[in-house]
C-alpha cells in the first residue's frame, strides 16, 4: 500500500479493484481446472476447507474491502422487529432491508395466531407430513392459498428456495427443456441443475425472444417449462404475463411464475401478478411463492391443479423427506393472509409509498433502472466499491439499505436495494432520498 501513497483515492480504489478482479479470475480458473489424478500425493487444498477456492475468493473480497476501509455490510444484528424502522446496536434506523412489505411481521393478530398454534400443536410437528406431521393448520393454509389463486390445491414447503429446487428438480428430467428469464432466482437454477434438463435463458422480460427460441427448440424435447418471476427482486420490474401465457399455450409448454416478491404487492387486493393483469388462476400451470415476505412467515408454496399438488406431496423429495412446516409459522402465514385480504388498504399504501419513492429518486437523477416502484427500488451506482461505501455512508446517517455486489449482479450494475413497506411514511422516504442524493453528489 505504501507504493500508492502519492495517488488520489479514486486511482487507489481503481488499482485495488483491478488487483482484486485479477485474483478472483485466477481462483475461478483454478476452481474450473480438472483435478489431476494422483496415486500417492493429495494436494492439501483438496482436503482443507480454508484452502477451498470459494473460501479463498471470499477472503480476497473481505481483505480488499478492509484495505479500502469498507466494513463488512452483511449480517447486521437487528434487535427487534424489522419493518419500516429497525434497531441495530441500540440505534434506530429507517429500514429498507426487510421484506416486511405489508407490515404484518409483528402484527399482534399474526403473533397471537402463532402463539395459539404453539399451545395447541407445539413448536414442531416432529415428522414429515406423510408420516405423522400433518396438522389442520397446514391444510387450512393450503386451502386459503389455492382459493386466492383460484386453483384446485396448494402445497407448502419449509423453505422457499427448496420449493423451487425440489419442484423443478423432480418434475423435469434429461429429455426436457427449461427456459428462464436471464435474471431468474438462484433457486430455479439449482432446480434445473438437479433435474438434468437442458437449460436456456432468454433476455430479461423479452417474450418475443422466448417465442423465437421455442420455435426453434420445442420439437426436440418432451416437456418444456418456462420460468419467470412476478417481480424481479434485483430490479423491481415485472413481465407482461399475458404474452407469456399466450406463448406457453401456443407451444404446449408449462409456465411457472415465482411470486416471491409480487404476492401481497401487485393487484388491488395484493393477489399478485394475475390480479394485476386480471387473469384466471389456471392461466399459469405452476404458481410459486414464499411465506417470508408479505405473509410474515417462512417457507414456500406451490399452487395449481390437483394432479400437480398430489404428485409433489407423494413423490417430491424436498417435501416427502422433510419435516412438516412448524405450526406457529403456518398459523402466522395464514393469519397474515387473512389480514391482507381483509385490509386491502395495506396494499394500496404500499403501492403508493413505492411510487412516491420512485418519483423522488427519478427527480433527483438517481438511476433506478427498470423498477416499477411497486416494492423493490434499486439505486444503481456502477461498482461494488461504490455500492459498499454508499451503504456505509447511509448507515452513518441513520438509513439501513444493503448493497448488492458482484457476483450477485454484474459489476457495472452494483447497487443499493430499497425494499418498501406499507409502514414507511412520506417523511421517512423524503429524508432518505435527500440523503441518498447528497451522498451520490446529485
Amino acid at each position: 500500500m505504501a507504493t500508492l501513497s502519492g495517488l488520489t483515492d479514486k486511482i487507489k480504489d481503481k488499482l485495488i479493484q483491478q488487483a482484486l478482479e485479477r485474483k478472483l479470475r485466477q481462483f475461478e480458473k483454478q476452481a474450473e481446472a480438472p483435478i489431476p489424478l494422483q496415486s500417492e500425493v493429495i494436494a492439501e487444498q483438496h482436503y482443507r476447507f480454508h484452502l477451498h477456492p470459494g473460501y479463498q475468493q471470499l477472503r480476497i473480497i473481505n481483505d480488499g474491502g478492509a484495505r479500502l476501509g469498507i466494513a463488512n455490510p452483511f449480517f447486521k444484528l437487528h434487535e427487534g422487529i424489522a419493518g419500516a424502522t429497525t434497531c441495530i446496536g441500540g440505534q434506530q434506523y429507517i429500514n429498507y432491508a426487510s421484506y416486511n412489505y405489508l407490515g404484518l411481521s409483528g402484527d399482534t393478530r399474526v403473533a397471537e395466531a402463532a402463539k395459539q398454534a404453539i399451545d395447541q400443536y407445539g413448536t414442531s410437528v416432529s415428522a414429515s407430513r406423510a408420516v405423522s406431521g400433518e396438522r389442520p393448520v397446514h391444510r387450512e393454509l393450503e386451502r386459503a392459498i389455492s382459493e386466492v389463486y383460484g386453483v384446485e390445491d396448494a402445497i407448502v414447503f419449509v423453505s422457499g428456495h427448496a420449493a423451487n429446487v425440489t419442484t423443478i428438480g423432480y418434475l423435469f428430467g434429461p429429455k426436457d427443456l427449461v427456459l428462464h428469464d436471464e435474471f431468474i432466482h438462484n433457486s430455479v437454477l439449482q432446480g434445473i441443475l438437479l433435474s438434468g434438463a437442458k437449460r436456456l435463458s432468454f433476455p430479461h422480460n423479452d417474450w418475443a425472444a422466448l417465442d423465437q427460441t421455442l420455435q426453434q427448440q420445442r420439437a426436440h424435447f418432451e416437456r418444456v417449462l418456462i420460468v419467470i418471476e412476478g417481480i424481479y427482486s434485483m430490479d423491481g420490474d415485472y413481465p407482461e404475463l399475458p404474452r407469456f401465457v399466450e406463448i406457453k399455450q401456443r407451444h404446449k409448454a408449462f409456465l411457472m411464475v415465482d411470486e416471491a416478491h409480487s404476492f401481497g404487492v401487485m393487484g388491488k387486493r395484493g393477489r399478485g401478478i394475475r390480479e394485476h393483469f386480471d387473469l384466471p388462476g389456471k392461466a399459469v400451470d405452476i404458481w410459486m411463492g414464499t411465506l417470508s415476505k408479505a405473509l410474515a412467515g417462512c417457507g414456500g408454496y406451490i399452487a395449481g391443479e390437483t394432479a400437480l399438488v398430489e404428485h409433489l406431496k407423494f413423490l417430491a423429495p424436498g417435501f416427502l423427506y422433510s419435516v412438516g412446516m412448524s405450526p406457529p409459522v403456518a398459523a402466522a402465514a395464514l393469519s397474515a393472509l387473512q389480514c391482507m385480504l381483509a385490509e386491502p388498504e395495506r396494499v394500496t399504501a404500499l403501492q403508493a409509498r413505492g411510487q412516491f419513492f420512485l418519483n423522488l429518486t427519478k427527480t433527483a437523477g438517481i438511476n433506478t433502472g427498470t423498477s416499477s416502484g411497486l416494492a423493490v427500488i434499486p439505486a444503481i451506482v456502477g461498482s461494488s466499491i461504490k455500492a459498499a461505501r454508499l451503504s456505509a455512508a447511509l448507515f452513518k446517517r441513520g438509513i439501513n439499505a444493503q448493497p448488492i455486489l458482484y457476483p450477485a449482479v454484474p459489476e457495472k450494475s452494483a447497487r443499493l436495494r430499497f425494499f418498501m413497506s406499507t409502514e414507511h411514511s412520506e417523511a421517512q422516504i423524503s429524508k432518505t432520498v435527500e440523503i441518498l442524493a447528497d451522498e451520490l453528489g446529485n
